[in-house]
């Protein structure tokens, strides 16, 4: 992928990992576009970034999906990179989980981390293909391959996004998109809360670990523990998710 020169779209690009990655697009000559939920989110980085673009969007709405697709389509046609980072973390215990009046709190999670990144990646692809340039990039996470048993809506939808990057990467093998899948450990951001008692990377480390496997062109690119992860056999995955529920159970005990 080139750094430079592009017109990018970053999902949740307003906080955390998004706008992480938002500031270093824009200092290497990139114009972005980043979409959210929160308005107040959004202003502020335009007012810091003012020739950012910004567009309020619910992802867990598939019709602001479909509206997103054709705004940016249709005002901003010059967009070569999808990336797709928005999503949401819930730590629960399935046991107290109240689905039977309360499943729209959880099924938001599937939406959010799973349909929606999966919506706009084959809303995107034809158009990507039409340039001579292109990148899809979904962000997962190290809980796709260990999965915390804690956060179990959430690392089910991390790994299934990276079965479908993989799909999506061999599907597009012939054309001119480029399809990248960035697997972040547990990154000190919003979406981890302080019942994450883990080994926490600071933000401004990982997104230039990122940046750096970015620029090495690869197509799986991890940070810290989550490199390791990417390469660990059945038997250690199972070791390992144990330690780190053995390590977090407590947190959903006391809910």
């Amino acid at each position: 992928m080139k750094l430079s020169g592009n017109t990018i779209l970053i999902t949740g690009g307003g906080s955390g990992i998004g706008l992480a990655f938002t500031e270093r697009f824009i200092k290497r000559g990139n114009q972005v576009i980043i979409c959210g939920r929160r308005e107040n989110a959004l202003q502020a980085v335009k007012e810091k970034y003012p020739d950012i673009i910004v567009r309020k969007c619910d992802l867990a709405v598939e019709a602001e999906r479909t509206a997103l697709f054709d705004w940016v389509t249709t005002n901003h046609p010059e967009v070569n990179v999808l990336i797709n980072n928005a999503g949401i973390l819930q730590h629960f215990d399935m046991l107290k989980a109240d689905v039977k009046s309360n499943w729209g709190y959880y099924n938001k999670e599937i939406i959010t981390n799973l349909e929606a990144p999966i919506h706009l990646s084959m809303l995107f692809a034809p158009f990507l293909t039409e340039k001579g340039e292109a990148t899809i990039i979904n962000v997962t996470s190290g809980l796709a391959f260990t999965p915390l048993a804690v956060t179990p809506i959430y690392s089910a939808t991390k790994s299934a996004m990276h079965s479908f990057t993989m799909s999506l990467r061999y599907q597009l093998s012939a054309t001119s998109v480029e399809v990248i899948e960035v697997v972040p450990p547990a990154v000190d951001t919003d979406l981890n809360g302080a019942w994450l008692k883990t080994q926490i990377e600071p933000l401004d480390a990982f997104a230039d670990g990122i940046f750096k496997g970015l620029e090495e062109g690869s197509k799986e690119i991890g940070y810290s523990t989550s490199i390791a992860r990417l390469q660990m056999s059945r038997d250690e995955i199972n070791m390992y998710s144990e330690k780190m529920y053995n390590a977090m159970k407590s947190s959903i005990e006391k809910q």
